[in-house]
């Protein structure tokens, strides 16, 4: 891959609640599945600028402590991802965007592998970034 070639460019939150338990959202675009909160990165956006634009679009709130955990390429979608611990106020209502129908607090092993993979390195997390390609 050269400079000038392009690629995209992610970020998606890991949050958990008292329980231990893991937000998802659920698409009203796309396949409709169900996935974390997160998203692309706007042209002349930082990373944590858009982690933080993207939750506050699509969770109405914003986010405390966000920490990058990782960064994943992902070959099927030629994109990078850059994946952040975070937490979100206790007593704020979450309140979704047109973009997702309703959410969820679940298990980690109710995620995909590859969400399961992201999840398990950011809750571990302890001062290093981690890399894979999947």
């Amino acid at each position: 891959m050269g400079f000038h070639d392009t690629y995209r460019l992610g970020v998606h939150a890991i949050i958990s609640n008292a329980d231990g338990k893991l937000l998802l959202l659920k698409r009203t675009y796309g396949n409709k599945g169900w996935s974390l909160p997160g998203g692309g990165v706007d042209p002349g956006e930082t990373i944590h600028e858009a982690i933080f634009r993207e939750c506050r679009e699509e969770l109405g709130l914003t986010l405390l402590d966000a920490v990058l955990t990782g960064f994943y390429y992902h070959s099927h979608i030629n994109a990078q991802v850059g994946i952040f611990r975070c937490s979100i106020p206790l007593h704020e209502e979450i309140v979704l965007s047109s973009e997702h129908s309703e959410y969820k607090w679940a298990e980690l092993s109710e995620l995909s592998d590859v969400q399961r993979l992201r999840a398990q390195d950011a809750l571990a997390y302890q001062g290093e970034v981690k890399s894979r390609a999947f």
